[in-house]
């Protein structure tokens, strides 16, 4: 892991591979080890850089509230300080709202953009799956204990069977009362953007089988971002950059190193 100072605060991050730089930006839950498997078979073709967010991994922030502004000014000026001019990024699930709102806050950093598992940025979140979220929510308060049935809503059922071991991702959040707090209002906290402004050509991925975002709604994306283009992963819950990480690099891949 490395270190650097960027828009105020501390930056952990793991840099691998070479080529043009890509940017991972992790889930809620996550922290930037859950691109593990993803980033080695992107790594021979790209600089990937996984890094982990406010209130994440090994990341040092200060105390107070922050918002998916604050959150894509972060991924701005990581990019500027670690020398690129402009980048690839790819976002998924809570990383690709701040994908959303980086590519309009900052679209001279922006050099491609992949979408992938993620909400329209500035719907209520509940709204998006109504009878999801409750029993999310409830199973989310009651971890460790409800932890097979929480996972659930990001994997498959058949995958957590042979891969059991997936269940780590989240018996190893290590967030403490605060920092779980701060990460929980960022959603909450009100921003509007308009798709129809953002610059990079920008690809939309879903998992056939999420259970958390519905595909429909991630899809969504593409009809408001100006030529986008999308594609449904099948077979894979939300969480596909773990689930089948070789069949998202492939297409990240394909998109990136397309000319068109």
């Amino acid at each position: 892991m490395e270190t650097v100072e960027a828009n105020g605060i501390s930056i952990s991050f793991k840099r691998r591979g070479e080529g043009p730089p890509l940017f991972l930006l992790h889930g809620a839950e996550a922290d930037h080890s859950m691109f593990d498997a993803f980033a080695a078979v992107l790594a021979p073709h790209f600089t990937v850089i996984a890094y982990d967010q406010r209130d994440s991994g090994a990341t040092r922030n200060p105390p107070e509230p922050y918002g998916l502004g604050e959150l894509a000014d972060d991924l701005a000026a990581l990019v500027a300080v670690l020398g690129y001019a402009r980048a690839h990024v790819f976002g998924t699930s809570f990383g690709g709202a701040i994908a959303q709102v980086a590519a309009v806050r900052h679209p001279a950093r922006i050099d491609r953009l992949i979408l992938a598992s993620t909400f329209r940025v500035g719907v209520p979140v509940a709204s998006i799956n109504p009878e999801g979220f409750p029993r999310f929510a409830e199973l989310r308060a009651r971890l460790p204990e409800s932890l097979p049935a929480f996972a659930e809503y990001f994997f498959t059922p058949g995958y957590i069977a042979a891969h059991p071991d997936a269940l780590s991702l989240f018996a190893g959040n290590k967030r403490d009362a605060g920092q779980r707090e701060r990460r929980g209002a960022v959603l909450a906290q009100p921003i509007e953007i308009s798709l129809g402004a953002v610059k990079a050509p920008t690809l939309v991925l879903a998992g056939s089988e999420d259970r958390l975002i519905p595909p429909a709604h991630t899809l969504s994306l593409a009809r408001e971002i100006p030529g986008a283009r999308s594609a449904i992963v099948e077979g894979v819950g939300h969480v596909g950059t773990i689930q089948d990480p070789a069949t998202m690099a492939a297409h990240v891949r394909a998109f990136l190193q397309n000319d068109n």
